[in-house]
């Protein structure tokens, strides 16, 4: 890369976060645990100085600039998650037969799903925290990717193929998803 031709964009890490970079992994611990992830970008260079992380890039290219802003928004999430968390929210609805729902170890079950007699089960992925709450179901994680992962597996393991689902109401369906509402 000529110098003429380089830009860096800086993401500034929150006090409590320590961050290092070794052969294209970047791992972050923060007071909620701890998160990682690959970056093996082609022409991007990350560095991790002090309290910030430093990304690199050809100017020049498009590609090279939505591929460090692409980074830079991981990095991002990857440093809220280690901090806050990443939480999203699901609704469990049943009109017509009465569900029930349980957490046993790193298995959700659903019993009783339309009135079937073997329940359904879905994996908890490690480092992903879910919690019901009433008719609610709590997923966290400080990966933003294996908190939705979760979420959308839930989801998928009360879905009906060949129903209407405005008439047909049953089911666990996402309603936030990491502090955005969904209508």
């Amino acid at each position: 890369m000529k110098n003429a031709q380089i830009q860096t964009e800086k993401v500034k890490l929150p006090d409590s976060v320590n961050a290092a970079y070794e052969n294209g992994v970047l791992s972050l611990k923060g007071p909620n645990g701890e998160n990682k992830k690959s970056f093996a970008a082609g022409k991007t260079v990350i560095k991790v100085e002090g309290d910030s992380a430093i990304i690199t890039y050809d100017k020049g290219s498009k590609r090279s600039k939505k591929e460090a802003q692409t980074i830079k928004a991981h990095i991002k999430n990857m440093a809220r998650g280690v901090t806050e968390g990443h939480t999203y929210k699901l609704k469990i609805c049943s009109g017509h037969f009465p569900m029930s729902v349980s957490i046993t170890g790193n298995e959700l079950a659903v019993k009783n799903f339309i009135g079937e007699k073997h329940p359904r089960t879905a994996r908890i992925a490690p480092g992903v925290k879910a919690s019901v709450e009433g008719q609610e179901i709590l997923v966290r994680s400080a990966s933003k990717e294996a908190a939705a992962q979760c979420a959308a597996s839930i989801e998928q393991l009360t879905k009906r193929a060949d129903f209407d689902r405005r008439v047909f109401m049953d089911g666990i369906f996402i309603i936030n998803k990491d502090g955005k509402e969904l209508k």
